[in-house]
């Protein structure tokens, strides 16, 4: 037997209500239901499942340009891209990676993923790539500068040409990268540039010299492009991902040295982030959502470098372990 109720206008408003206060207070009710992960890999390999936050096709019909594509944040910053309708090109100096990362990529989320070989160093292989790039898919609406170079180091042990290497890499490959992309489509069309930084330079990280004014240059670049190319229709940020699992880093310095686990116990979510908390605030960054942000830097570490401890007894005792490896 069906019973069929019927409400006036206000006593449907009214039961719809009550039913949204009911589910919004059942979800609240859920220890922590703000600060929960989402699910992720650490290897770098598509997703298993995925729920959707955003609206599948918020950047239908997008092209997103990401260096550093082929691995770690910025694998996961494609997948996550192209699971909500944007096509990707993926670049870096190792094309092997990178056509079986395109390969995988493509296959999880049926949007066509483009693998190109550049050094972001190099303005020339970087033009090329892009000429490339246009040919494919006749437009950039996005670029992720997520190449990045990095390792542990006290400043006076610090080569000359090590420290050179990190801010080519880092700081000048962004700029240049950017530069291409600025000239070659942005100008003309408009788009987002997001720069992944860091939080090194926020108070010192010991070991960290090299990368932390690699990564502070970024963030002061970020704000002037925001300046300047705003006009031409671009928003430009910055975001600085906390320790994140899955990310070579963390398999190189924390994975093998139990002791490092413990300069993560302050952080305030009492947990290392994961690629795709990090993959979706790029997502957020580059949608209409965030139409009115630019210029700024998204910090998405869990809060962790308030309160995490700067400890250079320990951070020395890892610099010194992986020194005898490589020797």
């Amino acid at each position: 037997m069906e019973i069929l109720l019927v409400l006036s206008p206000s006593q449907d408003l009214q039961w719809l209500c009550l039913v949204f206060c009911r589910t919004v207070l059942e979800v609240m009710s859920q220890l922590g239901f703000a600060c929960q992960p989402p699910p992720d890999v650490d290897t770098d390999d598509c997703l298993q499942e995925y729920s959707y936050l955003f609206s599948p096709d918020i950047l239908k019909g997008k092209v997103a340009f990401i260096t550093g594509g082929g691995s770690g944040i910025g694998f996961r910053t494609a997948e996550i891209l192209m699971r909500h309708g944007c096509h990707t090109i993926i670049a870096s100096r190792n094309l092997q990676r990178l056509t079986e990362a395109a390969k995988k990529l493509s296959v999880a989320t049926g949007q066509r993923c483009l693998p190109l070989a550049l050094d972001v160093r190099q303005p020339q292989m970087i033009m090329a790539a892009v000429d490339e790039a246009l040919k494919e898919f006749e437009r950039i609406d996005i670029l992720v500068n997520n190449a990045a170079g990095n390792f542990l180091c006290p400043a006076s042990a610090l080569s000359f040409n090590a420290y050179k290497t990190v801010i080519e890499i880092d700081t000048l490959g962004t700029f240049n990268v950017s530069k291409v992309l600025y000239e070659k489509c942005l100008r003309d069309h408009g788009g987002v540039i997001v720069n992944i930084s860091a939080t090194l330079s926020y108070k010192g990280q010991a070991l960290q010299m090299h990368a932390g004014t690699a990564k502070a240059a970024i963030d002061s670049m970020t704000k002037h492009l925001a300046v300047e190319w705003g006009p031409n229709g671009i928003r430009v940020n910055s975001l600085a991902p906390g320790p994140i699992s899955g990310t070579e880093g963390h398999r190189r310095l924390v994975q093998p040295h139990p002791e490092a686990q413990n300069l993560f116990r302050n952080i305030p979510l009492q947990r290392m982030g994961n690629k795709t908390e990090i993959a979706h605030s790029v997502l957020y960054l580059a949608s209409p959502l965030a139409s009115y942000v630019s210029g700024t830097t998204l910090v998405v570490d869990g809060g962790a470098w308030m309160t995490s401890e700067n400890n250079f007894p320990s951070l020395l005792g890892v610099w010194a372990t992986e020194l005898k490896k490589e020797k």
